[in-house]
């Protein structure tokens, strides 16, 4: 989701799991000595349980340290390793969410309360982000779908509309980051109801570092990266389309549906190719990112260079 490129990410630019471990516990022992914002769990690596998920793909992961040393959190800093650097500013806990809207069963959720919708998932999935790279990632979290489900969406909730934490006091504000905070998203409701369709709670078998959108995000794995929007604090259903960050700060650029399309190029990078993270040869770019066989239904009729 950057508007400006960056580049590309070398192998010596990856910093050692053992220094990024260490990096971690002495953060972690440095706060609570002097007595200063106290990591969250994310931060000191919890161990989670989750269940294999057929739906993962058989691609081997990247790296942990280029998935939490290499990210785009605008709220941290713009630049790909500033989130990991500023993120530990983050307090996840305690942690709620207000689902509301066009539901029949309003909800305020504790995170904890997210662990008991569903059984966790350990899902392995493709990203594309808008520039020529990608990421495979092994996500752990529960169907956003469970969550919806208990609120009970009425006969007028069509799409579903998602807010980012925001705290001017520990997060740059608009001006330097380029965008309108809070952080905002939607999905049409079918979409998110949609089994691939993944509420966050961890990666690599621990649960998520503050970088990457702690304390839950949403996943999506067949549209662009800038559609998992992390750090969740408000869901609500709605009836009409709502306004998402990308695309109040550029709508020639980035489309309501940013589904992967390799035929569509609104934004300033060719999306025909893309280059995994740490690797350094080119790939072509597959429609919905490699999911078309389960989510190309959802747009049968659908004109997909307009409504991109």
């Amino acid at each position: 989701m950057l508007i400006r490129k960056s580049p590309d990410l070398r192998h010596s630019q990856v910093t050692p799991r053992t220094t990024y471990l260490n990096r971690r516990r002495f953060l972690a022992a440095g706060s609570a000595a002097i007595g200063a914002l106290a990591l969250p769990a994310a931060a000191t690596g919890s161990k989670l349980t989750a269940s294999k998920s057929p739906l993962s793909t058989s691609e081997p992961a990247t790296p942990l340290d280029a998935i939490t040393h290499y990210n785009n959190f605008y709220e941290f800093g713009t630049d790909k390793e500033d989130p990991s650097k500023n993120a530990y500013k983050l307090r996840t806990s305690p942690w709620t969410v207000k689902i509301e809207g066009e539901v029949g069963k309003p909800k305020t959720l504790q995170l904890d309360d997210l662990y008991k919708i569903a059984p966790l998932e350990e899902r392995i999935y493709r990203h594309r982000c808008v520039e020529a790279w990608s990421i495979v990632v092994p996500w752990i979290g529960v169907p956003l779908s469970a969550l919806l489900k208990q609120v009970e969406p009425t006969s007028k909730a069509k799409y579903v509309a998602f807010e980012s934490y925001y705290d001017g006091k520990i997060m740059l504000n608009s001006h330097f980051a380029g965008i309108d905070f809070p952080y905002v998203e939607g999905l049409r409701l079918d979409e998110a109801m949609h089994p691939l369709a993944l509420l966050a709670v961890g990666l690599y078998g621990e649960t998520l570092p503050n970088q990457n959108g702690a304390p839950f995000r949403l996943v999506v794995p067949w549209k662009y990266g800038f559609k998992s929007i992390k750090s969740i604090v408000k869901i609500r259903l709605v009836a009409k389309e709502p306004g998402t960050t990308w695309v109040r700060q550029n709508p020639s650029w980035y489309g309501f549906y940013s589904n992967v399309n390799p035929e569509v190029n609104p934004v300033r990078w060719d999306q025909s190719r893309e280059r995994r993270l740490g690797e350094f040869r080119m790939r072509e770019t597959t429609k919905f990112n490699g999911y078309g066989d389960q989510v190309a239904s959802l747009y049968t009729g659908m004109d997909l260079h307009k409504y991109y």
